[in-house]
């Protein structure tokens, strides 16, 4: 098993900046934002009314029945809170439910660029991730033509992540209907859909592959709070199934780490049921952020970068400037190398693509502020000019 990339990142770029240089960092993907005061609210409440002891394994009943309304308002899915279990993060969620749903000899589809843990999960669990690569001219979607081709009798799972960690990219209604329809030839494969940016979308509309005629019953479908409710730090997430599995994924997170904080249910409660303008107030300041951002590096010659639609990451393609060297003459092999360059050198931290299966882009996250941005945009144009191409 391999550590997180974005992590390994963000702890170099931190050591850096303790070291006294300015640097900005776009490797971590969380929000910039605060906690909405109701949300924080709720959680110093339940500690003065001393709700701060063990809740049920799979959550409170309050919290799955606030993620069964969200799930039918926002999805159109229905479910019980029978069928809900709430874990420390949607992290937990999704790893857990690889792991009951996979063994030895499975082999899972994990879609690239994709988020550096699912390879890494399917291997805990002891199966076989088969990578489905896509690129920028595809604006980083699976073809049904490619998942057909990942696709084996050893295929036990699909992971489908939209909005996409790195790219930001949204499957459309049709694009999804495309890919259902390669999935009903094969029928004992299950979905696991992780919808963690489901809210941070701009001119896209999110779609749950569960809405789709047969196939709520073999997908499950994983959502949290960390990313619209910039709630992090808290740990909360949840996964909604068939009974029988979420039967397992109880029993198995009952042996794990029990249920998530009874503070940061509360918590995750009341930013289900609060207005949502808080949360409409932030992917527009993404909006924003994302344009400012794609502006300045389609000002760096030969970069690519698709629009995306949602998330807070680009995945430019940086191709041209594999093979070329730096102002000492070291040669960039790879996006590794040409991160450590622009980290040591100018001072802004990204994340290689390789990490993420898309080893001739980088990921960068627009969840800073724009004037750190629009100073990280300067910086990147005059490292990419700094190298020679030859």
């Amino acid at each position: 098993m391999q550590p997180s990339a974005t992590l390994a990142m963000s702890a170099r770029a931190r050591a850096r900046k303790a070291a006294g240089h300015p640097v900005i960092s776009l490797s971590a993907g969380e929000p910039d934002f605060d906690t909405p005061g109701e949300i924080a609210e709720a959680a110093i409440q339940a500690i003065r009314d001393g709700f701060t002891h063990y809740t049920d394994n799979k959550g409170t009943l309050e919290l799955r029945e606030a993620v069964c309304a969200k799930l039918l308002r926002d999805n159109g899915l229905e479910y019980s809170a029978d069928q809900i279990v709430c874990s420390n993060g949607a992290k937990q969620s999704v790893a857990q439910a690889v792991s009951v749903l996979c063994g030895p000899g499975d082999e899972v589809v994990v879609p690239a660029p994709y988020w550096v843990s699912y390879p890494e999960m399917v291997r805990f669990a002891g199966a076989d991730p088969v990578v489905a690569p896509t690129g920028v001219d595809e604006e980083y979607l699976l073809s049904p033509e490619k998942l057909e081709a990942a696709l084996s009798p050893r295929t036990r799972l699909l992971i489908l992540c939209s909005p996409s960690n790195p790219t930001g990219s949204v499957y459309s209604r049709e694009q999804m209907s495309e890919l259902v329809d390669v999935l009903r030839r094969y029928p004992d494969v299950v979905v696991l859909s992780d919808e963690i940016y489901e809210q941070i979308v701009y001119d896209a509309r999110h779609v749950s592959i569960a809405t789709f005629d047969g196939m709520k019953e073999r997908t499950v479908t994983v959502g949290g709070f960390s990313k619209a409710y910039a709630m992090t730090g808290w740990r909360l997430g949840y996964l909604a199934a068939e009974p029988a599995i979420v039967g397992a994924v109880s029993k198995l997170q009952s042996q794990f780490t029990s249920g998530p904080s009874s503070i940061s249910q509360k918590a995750g409660t009341a930013a289900l049921k609060m207005s949502p303008e808080p949360v409409r107030e932030m992917v527009s300041a993404f909006r924003t952020r994302r344009d400012a951002m794609l502006g300045a590096l389609l000002e760096i010659d030969g970069l690519r970068c698709p629009v995306p639609d949602g998330a807070f990451y680009l995945f430019p393609d940086v191709t041209p400037y594999l093979g070329a060297r730096t102002p000492d003459g070291d040669l960039i092999e790879d996006t590794e190398d040409l991160c450590v360059y622009i980290l040591e050198h100018h001072d802004v931290a990204l994340v290689p693509g390789h990490a993420f299966g898309g080893p001739t882009g980088v990921r960068l996250s627009y969840a800073a502020s724009m004037d750190d941005l629009t100073e990280a945009g300067r910086r990147l144009q005059r490292a990419f000019a700094s190298l020679d191409r030859g």
